[in-house]
């Protein structure tokens, strides 16, 4: 289950990175925003498009979570946290 919810999360982590790359500016993000581009990289928005990563993310997330559900809810509390911390960060 914990091994799920890493592979969730550094998933997650990477859609989200991408999403921000081309929804952000420089000064957003404070390092080069749309490099991605100007580089060919393949990307999730570039494969699926905007909203349908942001479902994937937001999928990925739920998914992470549900890892942790037979886990005692006080000790999971921070991988929770993290989780949403990576699904919603702004940089």
């Amino acid at each position: 289950k914990l091994r799920k919810f890493a592979r969730c999360i550094g998933l997650l982590f990477q859609v989200v990175d991408d999403i921000l790359d081309v929804t952000k500016s420089s000064q957003q993000l404070g390092k080069t925003a749309g490099k991605d581009l100007v580089a060919d990289k393949v990307t999730y928005p570039k494969l699926i498009g905007i909203e349908k990563s942001r479902e994937f993310a937001e999928e990925l997330n739920k998914e992470a979570q549900a890892q942790l559900a037979g886990f005692d809810q006080e000790k999971a509390a921070p991988l929770i946290a993290l989780a949403n911390y990576i699904a919603y960060r702004e940089n």
